[in-house]
């Protein structure tokens, strides 16, 4: 893909996308059942997001991928993270 693309990404939306493909990487294998797992991607998703979870967001969220077997990705976390 074209790099001008990703500066433009980075430039609307102040996330560096290097660190959004690390964290993509990081989950080839995830084994989003395990509640620490899927935690630890909530937290990595709210800091280069720069948008913090409370731990009540982050209860529901981890509830909702271990226990109900919702897909994770950054569209769902985005959508739960926006229904403040």
């Amino acid at each position: 893909m074209d790099n001008q693309f990703f500066k433009n990404i980075e430039k609307k939306t102040g996330v560096n996308m290097k660190d959004v493909f690390d964290l993509a990487n990081s989950l080839q294998g995830a084994n989003f059942k395990d509640e620490r797992t899927v935690r630890n991607v909530i937290r990595r998703v709210s800091q280069i997001a720069n948008k913090p979870v409370n731990k009540e967001t982050e209860d529901k969220i981890v509830k909702s991928i271990v226990s109900d077997g919702k897909q994770l990705d950054f569209n769902t976390i985005s959508k739960m993270l926006n229904k403040k």
